[in-house]
């Protein structure tokens, strides 16, 4: 069958299609260092394109009859880590290109990928929009919600795969629980972890530095006294602004004078300016403190006063690190696990430094500053491991780190497409007369095991 590619970066469907012997005819990128590596991949003669918009408006007749239309349109309007704008942002739109070619080529199928919040979004009011809009054109639409790590790979990265057919119960051969009989929970983290890699990026010494000074202060606490579960707010350490039916926006300089910010400064004595500089950046906000918010604050106030005699003297110099950041501490391994930071998994966000247990990493994300960390050997991961994470093994990336691993980030898993493609096209497949039925109870378990 023939099959689009569109918002193709590293090309996540083309390799699960291809691997299931579908031909791409036509593809659409907007990223030029992206649209030459696709090249590199998939051949020079590949029929590729740049802005999709312009294309549908200009001259949709470009894009070439297909069978298959495949897109993971961008995800950022409807993330929950930005504004939640959806169709509001000119990305969101985006959306509404693939219902015009949907519209314009009329493909028996398509496959779409997307943040899985986009069935929540503004109160599901966007995916009922959306399904409507299937629907006016005559497909049959069904959705679920996968991660790789459902598939044997350790990456947490929960996207939403939406899959549509033309006609009416067009997807009655189709069901994504068959899929999820493929799922393998049991993850064998050195399966894809290289040894002794070449290329590898150190993590900086000043990164190890703050590292060791957090180690410092959990090593300085009681063996008794638990990890918090919830975020550790260096900053609210020794701080006692109002957060609660008073907070920091409501106050005059005056008012605010009377308190403490950062890890017990004082405000005293300074320009309003100079004050809320030495506050949380979570509490220079012009409203209310939302529940989550005051709570988190409430506790890690709490733990600071039980435990201000331990730790007292190692907070000093955490108030010295460069960034709010690099003062926050994300707990994520529980009570059980041993109590030394470089023996997990690390990230270091805008939210803190995550630490997560040594199964798992975390969602790939399209920054370079949020690159999983192997703790055990002060690196970042590989460009090579980051293609194993979305089952992209083999291709190659832009030269550049920032470019790979922000494409990375915004890559599709082929893996997981692969699975969903093979069950939703299992009856376009004849071989020898086979029944249907037949082949789809085959198909999917041979595609489970030979992708990458």
């Amino acid at each position: 069958m023939r099959f689009i590619d569109l918002f193709a970066g590293l090309g996540g469907f083309h390799k699960a299609l291809h691997e299931l012997g579908h031909e791409c005819v036509f593809v659409s990128e907007l990223d030029p260092v992206l649209r030459e590596n696709y090249k590199r991949n998939w051949g020079n003669n590949i029929n590729i394109h740049g802005d999709i918009k312009k294309i549908v408006k200009e001259n949709i007749d470009l894009i070439p009859d297909h069978d298959i239309l495949c897109a993971g349109f961008p995800c950022q309007p409807f993330s929950k880590a930005g504004k939640q704008l959806g169709r509001k942002d000119e990305r969101g739109t985006l959306f509404d290109e693939i219902v015009k070619i949907l519209e314009a080529k009329t493909p028996k199928y398509f496959i779409l990928e997307n943040v899985r919040f986009i069935a929540k979004h503004n109160n599901e009011e966007t995916w009922k929009a959306m399904k409507a809009e299937f629907q006016r054109l005559g497909y049959d639409v069904d959705h679920n919600d996968y991660s790789p790590h459902d598939f044997g790979i350790p990456q947490h990265r929960q996207r939403i795969f939406i899959v549509g057919a033309l006609g009416k119960n067009a997807l009655s051969h189709f069901s994504f629980e068959e899929i999820d009989k493929r799922k393998k929970p049991v993850i064998d983290l050195a399966n894809f972890i290289e040894e002794n890699p070449s290329g590898y990026k150190k993590l900086p010494k000043a990164n190890q530095a703050c590292i060791k000074l957090w180690q410092e202060l959990i090593d300085a606490l009681p063996k008794e006294t638990g990890l918090p579960g919830f975020p550790i707010w260096g900053m609210e350490f020794g701080a006692d602004y109002p957060f609660e039916e008073d907070y920091p926006s409501l106050l005059s300089q005056r008012q605010l004078s009377g308190y403490k910010g950062n890890f017990g400064i004082s405000l005293k004595g300074m320009t309003r300016e100079e004050q809320f500089a030495n506050l949380p950046s979570y509490a220079r906000v012009e409203d209310k403190f939302p529940d989550w918010k005051r709570q988190y604050i409430k506790k890690n106030r709490a733990f600071y006063a039980d435990n201000k005699k331990f730790i007292k003297d190692v907070v000093n110099r955490i108030a010295e690190l460069p960034s709010q950041s690099w003062q926050k501490l994300e707990w994520n391994v529980g009570t059980e696990g041993k109590r030394k930071i470089n023996k997990y998994i690390l990230q270091f966000r805008a939210s803190g430094i995550r630490v997560k247990k040594a199964d798992f990493f975390p969602s790939l994300v399209c920054t370079n500053t949020q690159i999983p960390i192997i703790g055990w050997e002060n690196r970042y991961i590989t460009r090579k491991e980051g293609l194993k994470l979305q089952s992209l093994n083999g291709l190659s990336l832009p030269e550049n780190d920032t470019a790979a691993f922000k494409a990375l980030g915004n890559a599709v898993n082929a893996k997981i497409v692969k699975l969903i493609a093979a069950n939703l096209l299992v009856e376009e497949r004849k071989v020898n007369g086979v029944s249907s039925r037949h082949i789809k109870s085959n198909s999917i378990s041979k595609a489970y095991e030979s992708a990458a």
